[in-house]
């Protein structure tokens, strides 16, 4: 006799509820970066459009800046930690290959009473979008009733202050968001996948086996084909865009918000052009103060233009995210 399974019950639908972040207290001008460099401030900001960024000290680890941004979005989703009952952790700086460092952050959070689900994923700046997918899925599935996506970097450990062509892009900092069940769409189709052709184009220098086997291996650092990534981003992530509005039925129009991952200001500005972005509709630009912080840069920057007032809470928003893989995620939100 085959066994009846009885299915799990999940909510019609999932939303975020709350997001919080943490920025880092050193704040890195270009002037420190450009001697090393042989650039200018005017040079980057012209490349990138960064002005600072922000780098970590001894004491802001991957998991200390992730419990206080995580501390920040339960608080703005009035929910305690102990209802939480899965914790995602986007990160490639986490730099201890296991155990994940998700399972610390949710015991030390309290998360579902100490017994929450935990792990990392590792897809570069399009983690956050990555961990808003699964969190959508596992609420509708049943699985969890409340989701904490966390993506968090610590990237100035793997910048090299001589590359000319990285140094000044990357920083750091935590960025984190609540994910629960709602009667209403609030997380629309996700567009997900991957270019493996053009893994090269983003990677770490080193292996950690030629670390370990090679006496002469440096630490391994980032190494960035710019003009690469930049035309295939201005390319592809356009009709990625239009494709994750289509999927949600949301006009551009219709948009209160734009959040692209934080990589580059002519990126941005590139794939507003090609969206035909209505002048009117909001736009994150928290790389000029920020920097490139990959998983970090969409919950950083919806934090702000919710502090700020650029975007409304409740309004309809488009994020997007990619980068090394080379990997893309977009979906439309409803913003807590």
């Amino acid at each position: 006799m085959t066994a009846s399974i009885r299915p799990a019950v999940g909510a019609p639908h999932a939303r975020i509820w709350g997001v919080g972040g943490y920025r880092p207290v050193r704040v890195v001008p270009n002037s420190e970066l450009i001697e090393r460099i042989d650039s200018s401030d005017e040079w980057i900001q012209s490349r990138s459009g960064i002005k600072t960024r922000r780098w970590a000290n001894d004491e802001e680890t991957v998991a200390e800046m992730s419990i206080a941004a995580a501390g920040k979005a339960l608080a703005h989703a009035g929910i305690s930690a102990d209802q939480v009952g899965c914790v995602i952790v986007s990160t490639v700086t986490h730099l201890k290959q296991t155990p994940a460092i998700a399972t610390e952050i949710a015991y030390r959070l309290g998360a579902g009473g100490g017994r929450a689900a935990a792990f990392d994923v590792s897809a570069a700046c399009a983690g956050f979008c990555y961990g808003l997918t699964l969190a959508n899925d596992l609420i509708r599935g049943g699985s969890a009733e409340y989701v904490l996506v966390i993506g968090v970097e610590r990237l100035s450990d793997l910048t090299n202050p001589d590359d000319r062509g990285t140094a000044f892009i990357f920083g750091d900092g935590a960025g984190a968001v609540v994910v629960g069940p709602s009667d209403v769409p609030g997380i629309g189709p996700v567009v997900w996948g991957s270019d493996g052709s053009n893994s090269e184009a983003i990677e770490q220098t080193e292996s950690w086996e030629e670390l370990r086997d090679n006496a002469e291996a440096t630490f391994p650092t980032l190494r960035m084909e710019g003009q690469k990534v930049f035309r295939w981003a201005v390319w592809e992530m356009a009709k990625v865009c239009k494709e994750a509005l289509d999927a949600a039925g949301v006009a551009v129009g219709e948009l209160d918000a734009f959040i692209p991952h934080q990589a580059n200001m002519r990126i941005t500005d590139a794939m507003i052009k090609a969206l035909q972005l209505p002048a009117e509709v909001p736009v994150a630009r928290d790389i000029a103060e920020s920097g490139n912080t990959s998983a970090a840069s969409i919950p950083l920057a919806m934090e702000r233009m919710l502090e700020t007032g650029e975007a409304p809470s409740g309004g309809t928003a488009l994020v997007m995210g990619f980068g090394a893989g080379l990997v893309y995620a977009g979906q439309v939100i409803t913003l807590p």
